[in-house]
């Protein structure tokens, strides 16, 4: 009654009509503010995927969701493979030139299950769990991309690992219905088990015309060098046992052969080294009379006695690894696991990523007919290098065997490495394990046993303030055909050195460093632009060398004079302004135990722009200074390791009646 007397003079009137409208705009504005708020929050959180039609995880690629594909009898069949095919003649490099960071990118085809005309599938098996894995790794890596515009290789989603569980015929006519085949064009398959009884080819059989073959057990009649990759057969004991890393150094077998169903030749020719060497080899086979219950696949014997398998690996030194039906074989990954030196007795085998592996750190490779021989011939290995190739074999499989996911990304690395050759792997990268060193630098005194991939030499010319003298310097080694860099060290800190535009023009980077101290050591110091292992240090007044005299050093020795010389000898050279020459001599012949090598007939090193005041050497006391370093650095290394010798090395041809515009080196100078 109360709200009826108060409001009912006015009623609604209250409310204009205008406001009644700004209100029901609002809350209509706001509701659907609110309901596209809580659909963008399901959308985050609910599980999804931006690629779902292209991610590639275990749990959603099943065979029992892939699109049936039926093919027809008529269906096309691709070539044979084509043996005379390279990267630069079957490979198209020009579809990998949008990907940024030097990195290929790799599309996989969506998984179909293939059938015939009758609903046989192709493959017995389907899709293998190591497969699975392999596509997973790199669906999950850098090199993966779901857009096929983008893509330089293009990976099929079809199983081809076993040709065992394969038909060939269909196998070939599902590769060829692919979208993008174009004759297998950028396309990468990999196998591990090829052929079939009873040739047992060393490749794939499947028809397969340009496509990269990533194949485990080539032979060098089948494998196209620098176009398809040997990779190794996959050791499902890798992902089931735990072996774990065993320090070098001696074992208890000095030779151990596990492998079973081996040729009868070759088991005699192994029962006849067991007679001769006795407790030092031990013959393995598979085991016949194993309790119930037992796995025989874990297990190996010698007569009655049974070995746990691959943990008997370990007690050995060497295992030997010969052919089978396969060149490639399932226990090189086995024996590198356990650290134990492969000695691999199988002809022609082009051994796993042997284009980026150093196998000659990590195993012994002997042909088949020395096998009586091996005893004899892993004899003469020193034990230490035996220790190195142990911690080597392990670390092989580390980084390259332990997975379908390891095998799968180094093979796309090293196809990666060939489109992008300038931004490569070096040999160091792939062959050194990362382990913290004492040293940044290699030794040379164990060089590698293939080519370094940055070869020649880096100048470092250390200067004060002799421009025109130090040009001279600069035009002259830049002749030097195997001049890598030039790096020029300014010692003076009171002067700027010139400007860029008064620099000689060469054809190698040419860097300057300047220097905060003036100090004779800054030529050996290790400067990270020096990339080369060889290193010529030289002053700004050597000028009357020439191209073809001019000798290499290594960066390894300006590590050691900087960080590790003996005493206070590099603080006495700074602090003399002398002997550093006399200081780098001392230490290369205490590390090598060696004299050093004089090249060339002897010339006098004369400076004619040099002043008394610009040369340290027309000092009077400057000689005299350098018996005394000679007396002090002998009394700091505590021995004389200088060597004395009578020996020069010549070029071929010097003295001889023959014409200079013949011989290799012509500007070598008079005596």
């Amino acid at each position: 009654m109360c709200a009826s007397v108060k409001y009912g003079s006015r009623g609604p009137a209250l409310i204009p009509r205008m406001k009644t409208k700004h209100r029901v705009y609002y809350i209509a504005l706001f509701s659907v503010v609110l309901l596209g708020l809580i659909a963008t929050g399901a959308f985050q959180f609910w599980p999804h995927s931006i690629e779902s039609a292209a991610e590639w995880s275990v749990d959603r690629r099943s065979v029992h969701d892939a699109p049936l594909v039926r093919l027809p009898a008529n269906s096309p069949i691709p070539e044979r493979g084509d043996l005379s095919c390279r990267m630069h003649t079957c490979f198209n490099v020009y579809s990998c030139g949008y990907n940024p960071k030097n990195r290929i990118k790799v599309y996989i085809y969506p998984l179909q299950r293939y059938v015939d005309e009758l609903g046989t599938p192709i493959s017995s098996t389907g899709l293998s769990r190591e497969y699975n894995e392999l596509l997973s790794a790199i669906s999950d890596s850098d090199f993966y991309t779901d857009d096929v515009s983008r893509a330089c290789l293009l990976v099929p989603s079809i199983d081809v690992l076993n040709q065992n569980s394969l038909r060939v015929r269909e196998t070939a006519q599902a590769l060829a219905m692919l979208p993008r085949w174009d004759r297998g064009t950028n396309h990468l398959l990999f196998n591990m088990l090829p052929g079939g009884p009873p040739d047992y080819n060393t490749a794939l059989d499947v028809p397969r015309d340009k496509a990269l073959l990533a194949g485990g057990g080539f032979s060098t009649w089948t494998y196209r060098q620098g176009y398809d990759v040997s990779i190794p057969v996959y050791s499902p004991l890798s992902a089931e046992v735990d072996l774990p890393e065993r320090p070098p150094g001696p074992r208890r077998y000095f030779i151990l052969s596990s492998q079973t169903a081996l040729h009868r030749e070759y088991r005699g020719e192994l029962e006849r080294l067991k007679e001769e060497n006795g407790e030092a080899v031990l013959l393995l086979d598979k085991c016949s009379n194993l309790s119930q219950g037992a796995v025989s696949s874990r297990k190996r014997c010698y007569k009655s006695q049974v070995f746990d398998y691959p943990q008997i690996l370990q007690e050995s030194s060497f295992c030997v690894v010969l052919r089978g039906a396969r060149l490639g074989q399932a226990i090189l990954s086995d024996v590198l696991q356990a650290g134990c030196v492969p000695v691999i007795l199988a002809d022609s085998y082009i051994l796993p990523f042997s284009e980026v592996l150093d196998w000659k750190r990590a195993s012994v490779v002997i042909p088949e007919d020395k096998l009586p021989e091996i005893y004899t011939i892993l004899k003469g290995i020193p034990h230490r290098q035996v220790e190195e190739m142990q911690r080597q074999a392990r670390w092989f499989w580390d980084a390259y065997f332990r997975s379908m996911k390891a095998i799968g990304l180094t093979t796309l690395q090293i196809i990666n490495d060939r489109i992008y050759p300038y931004a490569a792997r070096s040999y160091e990268q792939w062959n050194n394990p990362p382990v913290v060193q004492w040293s940044s630098v290699n030794s040379p005194l164990f060089l590698p046993l293939i080519p370094p991939r940055s070869p020649g030499f880096t100048a470092v010319v250390l200067t004060y303030d002799r421009v025109e003298s130090l040009f001279r310097v600069i035009t002259e080694i830049s002749k030097v055909p195997s001049l890598a860099k030039l790096l020029v060290v300014w010692n003076n800190q009171n002067k700027s050195p010139p400007e860029e535009s008064l620099w000689p023009k060469i054809n190698v980077p040419l860097k300057v460093v300047r220097t905060k101290e003036n100090k004779l050591s800054n030529r050996f110091f290790p400067y990270d632009e020096i990339e080369t292992e060889a290193v010529l240090a030289i002053d700004d007044d050597i000028i009357m060398l020439t191209s073809d005299e001019l000798q290499f050093g290594y960066e390894y020795f300006n590590y050691l004079y900087t960080y590790k010389m003996p005493g206070d000898i590099k603080n006495w050279v700074d602090a003399h302004m002398n002997c550093e020459d006399i200081a780098m001599n001392f230490l290369v012949a205490n590390i090598t135990g060696k004299a050093p090598i004089k090249v060339t007939p002897r010339k006098k090193f004369k400076c004619p722009e040099c002043t008394a005041i610009d040369g340290l050497s027309l000092d009077q006391t400057h000689m005299v200074e350098r018996s005394e370093c000679i007396n002090k650095f002998a009394s700091v290394f505590g021995t004389m390791p200088l060597k004395v010798v009578e020996h020069r090395a010549d070029p071929v041809l010097y003295k001889d009646d023959f014409p200079e515009k013949l011989k290799s080196f012509p500007n070598i100078g008079s005596l």
